[in-house]
C-alpha cells in the first residue's frame, strides 16, 4: 500500500516573508478557502502569533470559517517560546494548532538565546503542557536544523530524544537557509526516521541553491511524513520549495506515496497568489509559467502532429492548461497550421506560405505574434496580393513634441520616380496625409476623401499587440477600403494608405 504524505502549505505565513508582500485579511481568507477546498492541501500555516492586530483579525476570520467547515485542526499558527503569550494570542484568534519555533542548532541556541539545551527543553515542556491543557495541537519547528545536523548532530539527537517524551504531534525540520544538498537531505532524514520511528517528521525546504524540489524528493524517499511548500515558491530570499513543481514531481516520480492535492487547481491558485501579491510568475517557471506548454520551433509542432514526438508525461491538461504553438520568426508552417486549426481557418499551400513569410517578418520586428493576430495577418496578406504595387512609401520621419504641431517628412516613389515633402498637421497621421497631398497635388492627381478610420486590436491583447487599421475612402462617389497591419497604430494607418495609393 502507498503511504500517505501530508502537504502543508505555508504561503500565508512563510510565503508572506517575501520582500514587499503582505496579504490583507480578506485575501488570506480567500486563499485559505482555495487551498483547503480546491487544492486539497492537508494543512495550512496562516500566520505568526503576536505580529499585528491585522494578523489577529485575519486568523479570526480563517478559524471561524474553518470551524464551520471542519478544517479547524488544519489551520496552523507559528508560535514562540514566550511563557504562553503566543498561546493566549491563539486563544483570541480561535486557532487550535501551534507550530512552536525553537532552536535546532547549537549555534543558534548558544549565540542567539544564550541558553543551555536543558534550559531550552524545560521551557518547551512548559509550553507543550499548557498547550495540551488548552486543547491545542503541538507541533514544533527546529529552526536551523540543517546546520544543526552538519555541525551539532549530538545536540539535534538530544533534542529529538527529549521530544519523544512530549505531547507533540509533528516535528518540523527546516532547511532554514536552503543549504542542503539532496544527498545530505536523504542521509539526515533517513538517520532520524530510523532512530526515532515514532516521531512524525515534516521537511521544510528552502530554495537558495535552487535545490528545493530535489531536496523534497529525497526527503520523501528517506521516509518523511509531510512536506511544507508555498505557491509559486514564495518566501524569504530565494523562497521555499514551490508547490506546483513539487506536486508534479511527487505524482510522476514517487509512486510509493499518495497525496490529496488536486493538480488541476495548481494554475488557478498560482495566478491568484500572483494577483494578490503583485509578484509576477516568470514565463519559464515550471508548470505555471506562461511559456512552459508553448512550442516555439516549427520542428516541434511538426513532431507533435506526427505521433506526439515532443510530448512527455507533463501534459498541460493535468493542470487545467492547454498546449500552445508560438508564432514568430521561429515559426514553421506546422506552428501556423496548429493555430489555424484552433481558429477553424483553412488556407491553401500558397496562402499558407505567404502568411508564414509575413509572420517571420513580423517576428523580426515584434517579440510576439499571437493566435488572435492571425485573422488580421491573413486579411493583410491576401488583400495585398490583389493589387500590383507601383507606389512605395520609401521613408518618413514623424515628430510629435509637446507645445509644437506634429510634422512629417515623407519620401515617396511613384512608378520609379522619387518625391519628398514636409508638412504639419493636427496629429502624426494628419501631418503624413498633408505631406502626401502636397506630392499628389503637384502631380495634379486628386486623392480620395477619407470617410472612415477604424483601429482594431485582438481581444485581450497587450500594448504591444498587432493593430489593424481599416480606412474607408471615397472617390467619385465610390467607396472602397484598405487595411494596414503593424504593432504601431500610426504605421498601420500609413500601410493602409500605401495600399490605397496603389489601388487608385
Amino acid at each position: 500500500m502507498k503511504r500517505k504524505l501530508e502537504i502543508m502549505d505555508t504561503t500565508l505565513r512563510d510565503g508572506e516573508q517575501t520582500s514587499g508582500v503582505s496579504f490583507s485579511a480578506s485575501e488570506k481568507l480567500t486563499l485559505a478557502k482555495l487551498l483547503l477546498e480546491e487544492l486539497h492541501v492537508d494543512r495550512i500555516e496562516v500566520a505568526s502569533a503576536r505580529v499585528s492586530e491585522g494578523e489577529l483579525e485575519a486568523v479570526k476570520q480563517i478559524t471561524q470559517w474553518a470551524s464551520e467547515n471542519g478544517y479547524l485542526e488544519s489551520v496552523e499558527v507559528l508560535t514562540f517560546v514566550d511563557g504562553g503569550v503566543s498561546l493566549d494570542w491563539m486563544d483570541q484568534a480561535g486557532a487550535k494548532s501551534q507550530n512552536l519555533l525553537t532552536k535546532g542548532s547549537l549555534n543558534h541556541l548558544t549565540y542567539q538565546l544564550k541558553k543551555t539545551p536543558e534550559q531550552h527543553f524545560n521551557e518547551i515542556a512548559i509550553i507543550f503542557a499548557e498547550g495540551k491543557k488548552r486543547g491545542i495541537i503541538n507541533n514544533i519547528y527546529l529552526e536551523d536544523w540543517s546546520n544543526g545536523m552538519r555541525n551539532s548532530k549530538e545536540y539535534v539527537f538530544q533534542f529529538l530524544e527529549f521530544l519523544t517524551t512530549q505531547p507533540v504531534n509533528r516535528v518540523l525540520l527546516p532547511d532554514t537557509l536552503g543549504i542542503l544538498t539532496y544527498k545530505e537531505t536523504y542521509g539526515f532524514i533517513s538517520e532520524i526516521i530510523t532512530q526515532f520511528p515514532n516521531l512524525h517528521i515534516d521537511f521544510h525546504g528552502h530554495n537558495d541553491y535552487d535545490l528545493g524540489v530535489a531536496n523534497i524528493m529525497e526527503a520523501v524517499k528517506a521516509g518523511c511524513h509531510g512536506l511544507h511548500l508555498t505557491v509559486n515558491g514564495m518566501g524569504e530570499r530565494a523562497g521555499n520549495a514551490p508547490m506546483a513543481s513539487a506536486i508534479a514531481v511527487i505524482n510522476d516520480f514517487l509512486p510509493e506515496v499518495k497525496i490529496n492535492v488536486k493538480e488541476k487547481a495548481l494554475y488557478k491558485v498560482s495566478k491568484l497568489v500572483s494577483a494578490f501579491t503583485g509578484v509576477s510568475i516568470p514565463a519559464n517557471k515550471p508548470i505555471v509559467g506562461e511559456n512552459v506548454f508553448t512550442q516555439t520551433a516549427g520542428i516541434h509542432a511538426d513532431g507533435d502532429s506526427k505521433k506526439n514526438l515532443y510530448f512527455s508525461d507533463l501534459m498541460p491538461e493535468r493542470f487545467g492548461r492547454k498546449r500552445k504553438y508560438a508564432l514568430g520568426k521561429m515559426s514553421g508552417k506546422a506552428n501556423i497550421q496548429k493555430n489555424l486549426q484552433e481558429l477553424g481557418l483553412t488556407l491553401n499551400d500558397e496562402e499558407l506560405k505567404k502568411v508564414t513569410t509575413r509572420i517571420i517578418e513580423l517576428g523580426d520586428k515584434k517579440e510576439r505574434v499571437t493566435k488572435e493576430d492571425l485573422p488580421y495577418i491573413i486579411s493583410d496578406v491576401l488583400d495585398s496580393d490583389m493589387v500590383q504595387q507601383k507606389v512605395f512609401v520609401k521613408s518618413y520621419v514623424l515628430t510629435h513634441a509637446k507645445g509644437l504641431r506634429p510634422s512629417t517628412t515623407l519620401s515617396l516613389e511613384i512608378n520609379g520616380k522619387s518625391f519628398e515633402e514636409n508638412a504639419s498637421g493636427d496629429g502624426q497621421y494628419d501631418a503624413f496625409m498633408n505631406a502626401l497631398r502636397k506630392i499628389y497635388n503637384a502631380q495634379k492627381i486628386i486623392l480620395p476623401q477619407l470617410v472612415d478610420y477604424a483601429v482594431r486590436i485582438p481581444p485581450g491583447s497587450n500594448s504591444d499587440a498587432l493593430c489593424e487599421t481599416i480606412i474607408t475612402w471615397d472617390i467619385d462617389g465610390k467607396e472602397f477600403t484598405s487595411r494596414g497591419l503593424d504593432s504601431d497604430q500610426t504605421v498601420s494607418a500609413i500601410k493602409a494608405t500605401e495600399k490605397m495609393l496603389n489601388i487608385i
